[in-house]
């Protein structure tokens, strides 16, 4: 087999995706449910019960399992019906929006979760915003089926008006007596009913059969029966069939129904979603768009994340793999240094559980160990430089200073900050040259503080006391030079340097960005640096 051929098919059987949601749409659960069916783990734990029972296997962070939420997105990779799928479980708090969008940037698909009582919500309408700028195929999934909802047709018609997307229902879920029983799949012509089994800890038995068979009266009543064939010969009645490369453009959502509970209808979606999912998308670069076959080896870095193993204080920078194939050992051109790195020890993930690995293709996610070269968003490759689109990152709405407790702590206090700075976690402010202070931190959403402030005690033993600042908002500086040192004592602003060394300017109020932009016309003042781009 020629080497083309082999990275070919190889790339073919790599899925990478993300799943996105409104909190408490049963995210984690679902997570832990493919991963379940794709064999990576035998019992699922219950996240509701995290105390009692395993924790979820992608929340590695304390906080995360305290709050059972997830805080930080993460990697798990696992095989199904030989593919190689890659998912990046995000965050999907608000607050921590910033790191669920950089994470879609790294996937090719989206899996929707909804909740099928709820139905289309707040943050799930921000992370669809940017699935649709990517022009991303994304595939929903309504969950809590065995729990009162809305009507399906009710929620099909909110997506497509909400979110300005078709629907196309592949699986339409089956009610008996007031309970779930399972799916009719209209691609197969065929009905699933399940079995509960240990509250869904484990794989659930199914049984499949025809929507005619004369024991599907018996196993759900006639009124059950007659409501199916009615519903199913409604949707038929549309004659729309799946437009495959609507898909592709993300101009149609495949829609499945189910409970990653009791993983009522969760094989006929996994084994839709893999089917139907398609191949790593070309991406562009300063170089025009580059094809996941081409046999030069392109990755970018879209998370660094430091002290995922507390023993050895390390850092990982991930990379998604865009193009050709990698090998252990293989030297690599780090774009933005120019500096030739070698790839000695390249990791997959199961949450914090790592694999060192000899290859992959595109399409695959690695973990690099980081001695502090890498910066989201940097490029690496083999043969001549190339650099791929600059990730997002959001302006600041919330400032503070972190006031240490104890000052002999202070310059592991001043290494926590930067590291969970050039994480991306947070947007770290420094006072520039020719001025004292200490650096401010800005975020998001206001949840981050709590984060900055338990990281910093667990993993850096430091204690602080987090000191709000009134500024609102946040502009980087382009044109004539500032005179950053000096803007606070005329009341233009406080100047400031951010982790790239770029000149911004925090400002607090509209009234004060005014001044500033009457007093230095010739400066541009911008909500984001060069080096970023705003989505």
């Amino acid at each position: 087999m020629s080497d083309s051929t082999l990275l070919a098919r190889e790339i073919a059987r790599r899925k990478t995706f993300a799943i996105i949601s409104h909190p408490d749409a049963g995210k984690t659960t679902l997570t832990e449910k493919l991963l379940l069916y794709g064999g990576a783990i035998q019992m699922a734990g219950a996240v509701k019960a995290k105390k009692a029972r395993a924790h979820a296997v992608s929340d590695w962070m304390e906080m995360e399992r305290e709050r059972g939420i997830s805080i930080v997105s993460s990697v798990l990779q696992f095989p199904y019906k030989g593919r190689q799928l890659n998912l990046v479980d995000c965050p999907g708090h608000a607050d921590f929006s910033e790191d669920t969008y950089r994470a879609l940037m790294a996937t090719d698909a989206a899996i929707m979760l909804l909740d099928s009582a709820k139905g289309v919500e707040m943050q799930t309408k921000k992370l669809f915003r940017v699935c649709k700028l990517r022009q991303m195929p994304i595939f929903t999934f309504v969950n809590k089926m065995d729990r009162p909802g809305r009507d399906p047709f009710e929620l099909i018609g909110e997506v497509e008006e909400v979110l300005g997307i078709g629907v196309y229902p592949v699986t339409w879920p089956i009610h008996a007596s007031g309970k779930f029983r399972g799916v009719y799949h209209r691609e197969l012509k065929q009905v699933f009913l399940f079995e509960l089994v240990a509250h869904g800890a484990e794989i659930a038995p199914m049984e499949a059969t025809t929507l005619d068979a004369p024991h599907l009266l018996e196993a759900l009543g006639e009124e059950a029966v007659k409501q199916l064939r009615d519903d199913v010969e409604l949707l038929e009645a549309a004659g729309d069939a799946l437009d495959r490369d609507r898909l592709a453009r993300g101009e149609v959502t495949p829609m499945f129904f189910g409970s990653a509970l009791t993983n009522f209808g969760l094989p006929q979606f996994l084994d839709a979603f893999i089917e139907l999912m398609p191949l790593p998308a070309p991406r562009n670069s300063d170089k025009g768009l580059i094809e996941p076959t081409d046999e030069r080896f392109t990755a970018f870095v879209f998370k660094i994340q430091a002290n995922m193993d507390r023993q050895h204080r390390d850092r990982l920078a991930f990379l998604r793999v865009c193009s050709g194939r990698y090998e252990r050992g293989m030297k690599v051109r780090h774009v933005r240094t120019g500096r030739e790195v070698r790839l000695t020890n390249p990791v997959q993930f199961m949450a914090q559980e790592r694999t060192v690995v000899d290859d992959g293709y595109a399409g695959d996610i690695i973990g690099m160990f980081d001695p502090g070269l890498y910066l989201i968003g940097d490029t690496i490759c083999t043969g001549s430089p190339v650099a791929y689109e600059p990730l997002p990152q959001f302006p600041p709405e919330h400032f503070a200073r972190m006031a240490i407790l104890d000052p002999m702590k202070r310059k592991q206090l001043k290494k926590g900050l930067e590291q969970l700075g050039q994480e991306g976690s947070i947007q770290l402010f420094r006072p520039p040259e020719g001025r004292e202070g200490e650096a401010i931190v800005g975020t998001v959403g206001e949840l981050q503080f709590d984060v900055v402030k338990a990281r910093l005690a667990a993993e850096y033993g430091v204690d602080v006391r987090v000191e709000r600042l009134s500024f609102s908002f946040a502009r980087w500086v382009e044109g004539d030079t500032l005179p950053l040192a000096e803007l606070e004592n005329q009341l233009y602003g406080y100047g400031a340097l951010d982790i790239r060394d770029n000149p911004v300017v925090l400002f607090k109020g509209d009234w004060q960005l005014e001044s500033c932009v009457k007093a230095f016309p010739k400066t541009r003042f911008l909500e984001l640096g060069n080096s970023i781009t705003h989505v």
